[in-house]
């Protein structure tokens, strides 16, 4: 009677372990599925900058504002009749 008991025991055992670790078993599932959404969370970001880039792409082909406000800003032009002035950071 033990015999027989062993012998099923053990082909069950050897029939749960492709489930369980085998390479499509619940451990690597549950790894991909960990993996997937930290994928998503990077994708999101990812959507969230392009989307504001988008705009800014947007806003400067059709606005004279944007374009104006980066002239300013990054370049430092200014129009005619302005008078620039800067005022120094006091350092620590």
């Amino acid at each position: 009677m033990r015999g027989p008991t062993w012998i099923l025991l053990a082909i069950i055992v050897l029939l749960q372990y492709p489930l369980w670790f085998g390479k499509g078993g619940w451990l690597k599932a549950l790894e991909m599925e960990r993996q997937l959404q930290a994928q998503r969370e990077v994708n999101q970001k990812l959507e969230t900058r392009n989307a504001a880039l988008d705009a800014e792409v947007r806003d400067l082909k059709t606005g004279y504002e944007a374009i104006e406000e980066r002239a300013r800003f990054e370049l430092g032009l200014i129009k005619d009749g302005e008078v620039f002035v800067q005022v120094p950071q006091k350092q620590p």
